[in-house]
């Protein structure tokens, strides 16, 4: 399958309601690898590499978050995988 990168930022009700921490979850039981952080803005960004569909997935989870959080818009841009990771972090 074909390896591919996602650069997210989530806008909403994503800051202190576990965003990070689940979104690492959930990319970790996947296996893909990457990182998410909090910016300054109240967004979250996040990079996410792997097996597309899986990758996929975490972006889809992005839709919604965690249970507390409110997801107002989800901007992504696909680019080329770099495998520049060994795992994923919450930064």
């Amino acid at each position: 399958m074909a390896v591919t990168r996602a650069h997210v930022y989530v806008t909403g009700y994503v800051q202190g309601v576990f965003f990070r921490h689940s979104m690492a979850k959930r990319a970790r039981d996947l296996g893909v690898s990457g990182w998410v952080r909090n910016l300054d803005d109240g967004r979250v960004e996040a990079v996410v590499e792997g097996e597309e569909s899986d990758v996929e997935v975490v972006v889809e989870w992005c839709r919604s978050g965690p249970p507390h959080a409110t997801v107002e818009q989800v901007e992504v841009s696909w680019e080329p995988a770099t495998r520049e990771f060994s795992g994923f972090s919450a930064i």
